[in-house]
């Protein structure tokens, strides 16, 4: 064993050992610890000149006591973390919850997987919730009865509650309320609550919304849950016995997709939902009729939604039975062509536009060459477009962007899906798919979301006893003009 000592800098450093059975690498591992220089720069002078790694320290001639020579620079010290590291399961619930990206799940609080699935498929939809947010606890409307009142604060109270946990949530108080408002919710068998009907729930819900919502002044435009959802359909109404014809308008909050043999597609159905037959008393003949009612869409909402028409009364069971046949859906739905033909008007232009947009991507010459052809996507459609993904904005109708007002397309994008698995409308299991603004899919079965491929939520299209779509909900696309 040899003893030598090391000069570095303005430092010695005394009495290092040297086993010359090792290679000098050991060595200068040794001098790493000391200094801090990593062995790859150290330029240690010896006997014919630098000492490598290798070499042999018999070759070299090291005597006990002599002084080497090392130059390098040493590594910088690492500094310890201004913050101490937080690892995601120690952060507060609320900022948990943001991490991943996604919101908590409900406790099935027994058969409430039809109200658990509505509020998360509603849930989704960010406008709804700034209204609520905006909706004051006191002072409401002499319209609203308390009961209506109670429900919109528990709906607001709830979905805040999904958004800052990170656990499942329990509904009870938004159970409590929902039944002592509509009490057909409070049916019990054999003890125990039955199971309802999710389209019901939804229905009822959305309409309570829509009366504590409205801002107290005449105008349409105070209604924020319309604005939203609601559909006006222009109809002609055709008695073909006597050649009567008339008109009427209506706003609905959804959509039918009427099922029959002939239905394969979503598109076929939505036809077969805007025509229709019912009897009404004939002027001119003095007696009951039957007429043929047509429906066109003449304004389309943000938020499209789609009630598949899959439950129907069973006399000889003396129940609602189901229609298992599979219905395909896409995740791009365009209806320019169940639009009335002023509405198609409307959207022409504004079609155009997206389409040479998107035409421009693929490197096509656009057919406008206008400067202000340009089409503005918001709300992140350019990376969703990369991805492979359908691009959407939440700004309303006539709202204005960096570059224009924003117009409807008459496209829109799938954001959810709301599923029954069963056979009966009164049992089986509802479960909510919902698409985040991250673009993710997540399945919210009660208290257990997961995420989910963007391509199986179209498989959710029925023809077994699986989970088939019930109702869905599409998002508007708007360009920029």
């Amino acid at each position: 064993m040899l003893t030598v000592s090391v000069k570095w800098q303005k430092k010695v450093f005394e009495g290092i050992e040297i086993d010359p059975t090792l290679p000098p690498y050991v060595f200068k591992a040794q001098l790493y610890d000391l200094t801090g220089v990593p062995p790859e720069r150290q330029k240690i002078m010896v006997k014919g000149g630098l000492l490598k790694d290798d070499a042999d320290w018999s070759a070299i001639g090291v005597k006990d006591g002599q002084k080497l020579m090392m130059m390098g620079t040493a590594d910088e010290i690492v500094k310890a973390p201004e913050k101490a590291i937080v690892f995601a399961e120690d952060l507060p619930e609320e900022e948990q919850a943001t991490h991943l990206g996604y919101s908590a799940g409900l406790v099935n609080l027994g058969n409430t997987c039809y109200m658990n699935s509505t509020v998360q498929c509603l849930k989704s939809v960010p406008e709804l919730k700034s209204a609520l947010s905006n909706y004051a606890l006191t002072g409401r409307s002499a319209d609203v009865d308390q009961t209506s009142h109670m429900l919109t604060v528990a709906t607001r109270e709830l979905f805040g509650d999904l958004d800052r946990s990170v656990n499942a949530v329990s509904p009870t108080q938004f159970w409590m309320i929902l039944r002592k408002k509509f009490p057909q919710f409070s049916q019990l068998q054999n003890g125990m609550h039955m199971q309802q009907d999710a389209e019901e729930c939804w229905t009822q819900l959305l309409y309570t919304l829509s009366q504590s919502l409205k801002a107290p002044t005449s105008s349409e435009d105070s209604d924020a849950v319309k604005a939203l959802f609601g559909v006006n359909l222009r109809s002609r109404v055709h008695c073909q016995e006597s050649g009567e014809e008339s008109s009427e308008t209506e706003s609905v909050y959804s959509l039918k997709c009427h099922i029959s043999h002939e239905v394969n597609h979503l598109h076929e159905g939505l036809k077969h939902g805007l025509k229709g037959e019912l009897e009404k008393t004939s002027p001119a003949l003095g007696r009951t009729a039957l007429y043929l009612k047509e429906s066109l869409i003449d304004s389309l909402p943000r938020y499209l939604t789609v009630q598949f028409v899959r439950f129907f009364w069973k006399r000889e069971t003396n129940q609602k039975a189901k229609i298992l046949r599979k219905v395909d859906y896409p995740l791009e739905l365009d209806i320019f062509d169940l639009c009335s033909e002023e509405l198609r008007k409307k959207l022409e232009a504004p079609r155009q536009k997206l389409r040479d947009e998107e035409g421009k991507k693929l490197g096509l010459q656009p057919k406008s060459t206008s400067k202000d052809s340009d089409v503005k996507m918001t709300d992140a459609e350019a990376s969703s477009k990369e991805s492979g993904e359908s691009s959407t904005v939440t700004q309303p109708e006539g709202g204005s962007s960096e570059k224009g007002t924003l117009h409807m397309t008459g496209i829109y994008d799938l954001v959810s899906v709301l599923t029954h698995k069963g056979r009966s409308a009164d049992s089986g299991h509802y479960v909510a798919w919902v698409k985040q603004e991250s673009g993710k899919w997540i399945q919210y079965d009660d208290s257990h979301p997961s995420l989910q491929r963007e391509e199986d939520i179209t498989k959710l299209s029925g023809g077994g006893d699986w989970h088939m779509a019930y109702i869905i909900m599409y998002k508007a696309r708007f360009v920029s003009m």
